[in-house]
């Protein structure tokens, strides 16, 4: 492997940072309120989904038990 000079590897990452497009501040809170919303949608199905098999086993296990 190659060594490389640390000034120019200095300048080769400045240039590469100075490409990097950062979000804005609106940007970040739009994507933070979907994740939370996202997050909780996600949640709530969960939680019918459980009662349901949870209802369902119960059901079965009552017939059977």
């Amino acid at each position: 492997m190659a060594k490389t000079n640390p000034v120019r590897f200095i300048q080769e990452v400045r240039a590469e940072v100075s490409k990097v497009v950062w979000p804005t501040r609106r940007e970040v809170l739009l994507t933070t309120v979907m994740v939370f919303i996202l997050a909780s949608l996600t949640a709530v199905f969960f939680f019918f989904v459980d009662l349901i098999i949870r209802s369902g086993l119960q059901g079965v296990f009552g017939f059977f038990g």
